[in-house]
């Protein structure tokens, strides 16, 4: 059975890792070049960073953009391209039949393949995974932003989890459709809602966010610590918190004005004439209460890796759901 599914799948693999090291050389090349840029124009620097740092992150958008979808297109491209065919093309050219009537159990076969192929696009993407997180890692240590939607699924070991996940649904989707292009639709449209939705709905909540208090001086509102978001001439009774520590990722987004005893004002902080434009963090000729603070949840830049591993535990749970799945409606059906 080993061999047989080598057979089958061995122009995929081939084709993979030929374009794997493709990747591999440029991400070697510019990640060499990038880091001699970092360590004499940003790690180096004694005045000036920011401009320094501003410019180090231009220089390498348009690539660190690629690299990201990349990684981020790579597990539903194995799940469209090596999930969704392995059953439904069995099935559409009728050779079901013939496998599943020898020796081989349907069980074993069908264990046999996706623990093969399925082994095989996870190693892909992790290897994919590895390289660009290792490429990334200057611009990354500036930027200071992985937990963003979109760095945080194109780095670390996230990537192995969506590939197991991506592949799985792609086998089932060819068992249950029986026709190849369909099902690799249908593995592509259920892999981009979850992927969307992860970030939205699951990922803020796979650790209790830690909570905390910021007092509101509004006379010292320019030093970005936080910024009034401001509708027609007046400032709503709403802030948009940045916490001091860069990399941390606020997950309460705009926070209620609380006053001393814990309460939400409900009501709009007053600016007069002198007030500062909509999108200015400025608060001049604003009157506001004394004693106000608002409260923010956050999640702290040390639980990166928590994360991690936690997100990847839940596509793999999923995955072994699916896989379990797939064998059983195989078991039930007659031909």
């Amino acid at each position: 059975m080993i061999w047989l599914t080598w057979r089958q799948l061995r122009v995929h693999v081939l084709v993979a890792l030929a374009a794997l090291a493709a990747i591999a050389l440029l991400l070697l090349v510019t990640g060499l070049r990038m880091r001699h840029s970092y360590a004499t124009a940003v790690a180096g620097c004694a005045s000036g960073c920011a401009a320094a740092e501003a410019d180090f992150l231009s220089r390498y958008t348009g690539l660190s953009h690629l690299a990201t979808g990349l990684v981020i297109a790579a597990p539903g491209l194995l799940g469209v391209f090596w999930g969704a065919p392995l059953i439904a093309r069995e099935v559409e050219t009728g050779t079901h039949r013939l496998v599943w009537n020898q020796s081989v159990t349907r069980a074993r076969w069908l264990a046999v393949k996706l623990a093969t192929v399925g082994l095989a696009a996870v190693t892909v993407t992790g290897l994919l995974s590895l390289l660009v997180t290792w490429w990334a890692g200057p611009l990354d240590q500036v930027a200071m932003d992985r937990f963003s939607p979109l760095l945080f699924s194109a780095r670390g070991i996230a990537p192995l989890g969506y590939a197991a996940f991506a592949f799985t649904v792609g086998a089932c989707a060819g068992l249950l459709i029986r026709r190849t292009v369909p099902a690799m639709a249908v593995t592509l449209a259920v892999f981009a809602a979850v992927q969307i939705l992860m970030p939205v709905a699951v990922r803020p909540y796979l650790q209790e966010p830690v909570h905390t208090d910021v007092a509101l001086d509004l006379s010292q509102s320019t030093s970005g610590r936080f910024t009034l978001l401001r509708s027609g001439s007046g400032a709503e009774a709403r802030v948009d918190v940045q916490v001091s520590r860069p990399g941390d990722w606020v997950v309460s987004g705009a926070s209620p004005v609380l006053d001393r005893s814990g309460r939400d004002t409900g009501r709009s902080l007053e600016c007069g004439q002198s007030a500062a434009p909509a999108g200015d963090g400025g608060a001049e000729g604003c009157t506001v209460p004394t004693d106000l603070h608002t409260r923010i949840a956050y999640q702290p830049a040390d639980r990166y890796w928590a994360f991690q591993w936690s997100e990847t535990a839940v596509y793999l749970a999923l995955a072994v759901l699916a896989g379990g799945f797939c064998s059983w409606w195989l078991r039930r059906r007659r031909s």
